[in-house]
């Protein structure tokens, strides 16, 4: 029997879902193919404030490969990155808002704060690291 490869994209795309433990209506997982390789960004969705934030960004062969390696990231990314808050507002909105990221520092805690976004509509006020729990 042939695998459908939808199928599996579904499945493993729900797995990482499971891992971040974010449902579908939180996750977006877009692919941009780039010649030989695709490039897999999951970026969460907010309601709260009405904003989206990259989650990570991975790179395969193709849809599959991408999806693989961000599993394999999910798995163990807690013990890999450190927690930081950030406290940002909007341009134009005067509530101060509140997101925590996962990093390996500040300076990727911040790309994934502006990712796909023009810097100058998001003001940061601090950025914590978090302490260990």
């Amino acid at each position: 029997m042939t695998r459908d490869r939808n199928l599996e994209i579904a499945r493993l795309q729900k797995e990482i879902g499971n891992y971040i433990g974010l449902g579908p209506d939180s996750l977006v997982f877009n692919y941009e193919e780039n010649g030989k390789r695709t490039k897999l960004f999951v970026i969460t969705l907010n309601p709260r404030h009405n904003q989206s934030f990259l989650f990570h960004a991975t790179e395969g062969v193709d849809k599959l490969d991408a999806l693989g390696v961000m599993l394999d990231y999910v798995k163990t990314y807690k013990e890999r990155t450190s927690s930081y808050t950030i406290q940002w507002s909007a341009r134009g909105e005067s509530g101060l808002q509140t997101s925590y990221f996962r990093a390996k520092n500040v300076l990727e805690a911040l790309d994934k704060l502006f990712y796909d976004r023009d810097p100058n509509s998001i003001t940061v006020f601090s950025v914590i690291l978090n302490p260990m729990s």
